[in-house]
This record gives C-alpha cells, sequence and structure tokens, in this order.
C-alpha cells in the first residue's frame, strides 16, 4: 500500500460522475482554505511503479499536478513485446474539509510523441468513485509522423458537473493509459508516446471545483 505525504495531497482527481450530483444550485463556490488530502491505497500499473509519480498541489486549491517518470509506450525493435501499452490505475482515498465536496471540471494531459509516419498514439481515461459504474472512456489520437509535445483537454461544463455526496467516502478510482500502434510504419523505426516528467512542462493537470454541504 502506497501513502502520499502531506505535500504529496495533490495526486490525481477525475472527471465527475453521472448520476451522483447534489441537490441545490450548480454553481461551485471558492474552495476552502484547507488543502483536500488524498492517501494513495493502491497503485498498480506499467505507466506508475511504486515510487515513480511526483506530486504537488497548487497554492490556491484548485488544482492538482501529478508527472511521471516511468510512463512511456513505444514500439520498435528495442522495444518489449508489451511495451507498446502502458497503463495506470490508482485508488485513492480523499479527505475534503469539513463542509464542502467537490468535483473535477476538467483534466489536461501533456506528454511528448515521436510516431513515424504511418504509426498512431493513443492516450484515454476515465474515472469513477467506488461503487459507481464507471464514466464513458474519453480517448485522443495522434498520428505520425509527429516529434513533439502533445496536450489533451477534457473539460466539463458547470450544468454537468457531479459531485462527490456530502459525507460519503468513497475511493476515487483513475484509469489511464497509453498506447502506440505501429501501423504501416516501416519495422525498424520506433514510435514512442510518454506521460513523464522529462520537464516539469510534461504532467497531467486536473483542476477542482468545490460546493459547500
Amino acid at each position: 500500500m502506497l501513502r502520499t505525504s502531506t505535500v504529496a495531497t495533490a495526486m490525481l482527481a477525475v472527471l465527475a460522475l453521472p448520476g451522483t450530483a447534489l441537490a441545490g444550485p450548480s454553481h461551485p463556490v471558492s474552495p476552502p482554505d484547507q488543502m483536500m488530502i488524498i492517501d494513495v491505497v493502491n497503485a498498480n500499473g506499467s505507466g506508475c511503479p511504486a515510487g515513480t509519480a511526483a506530486i504537488t498541489v497548487s497554492p490556491d486549491n484548485t488544482a492538482f499536478t501529478v508527472t511521471y517518470s516511468e510512463y512511456t509506450a513505444q514500439v520498435g525493435p528495442e522495444a518489449a513485446v508489451l511495451d507498446f501499452r502502458k497503463n495506470c490505475q490508482l485508488a485513492l482515498d480523499i479527505k475534503v474539509p469539513s463542509g464542502f465536496t467537490f468535483a473535477i471540471a476538467s483534466a489536461n494531459y501533456r506528454g511528448y510523441a515521436r510516431l513515424a509516419s504511418g504509426a498512431r498514439g493513443l492516450e484515454a481515461a476515465n474515472y469513477y468513485f467506488q461503487g459507481h459504474s464507471q464514466t464513458t472512456r474519453l480517448r485522443h489520437d495522434f498520428w505520425g509522423p509527429m516529434d513533439s509535445d502533445w496536450q489533451t483537454t477534457d473539460t466539463v461544463g458547470i450544468a454537468s458537473l457531479s459531485f462527490l455526496p456530502c459525507g460519503e467516502r468513497r475511493y476515487l478510482n483513475i484509469n489511464t493509459e497509453l498506447r502506440v500502434n505501429g501501423g504501416s510504419s516501416r519495422p525498424r523505426n520506433t514510435s514512442i508516446m510518454s506521460m513523464d516528467s522529462t520537464d516539469a512542462a510534461i504532467n497531467t493537470v486536473y483542476r477542482v471545483a468545490w460546493r459547500h454541504c
């Protein structure tokens, strides 16, 4: 079992689930003074081995950032058979300040891709609270030739925000995936796609909307 420290309370969050919205005004409120605390109950996957994710929280308590050091999918002559797909599944125990609940308003994913002509890449994610059905799988496709940083954004409109019901204690499950397919590219070509911490600009940011209970 992995545990975040107080400094690392800002692990990942999720895009909200349908069907869990609270009654009352739909507009989020100003964030609480206290930060939410997130414990990593479990982390599984080839993209996030133990100790390979670094976490920070924004000073205004409205966003979380996670960077990775081993989240790279690749195909080519030097790649192992299973390297074409990397994933990370996290179960998070979230403790929010008294009198508040939250939803995720948006998620920004950033990384780097070098795809040969004819190759393609994929970044995908889904999010759900323990005991609820998984959300629709959100995906973004990339096509070679490509040799540059990439960024994707998933946004939830205010009217569609769903908040964790007040008083409930549920693990938040986050599943992300990177996948590379050589397609029609030459077998000797290497294609990669990463979501990692090669530099400070390559990371994942999740923005939080708050509500009073």
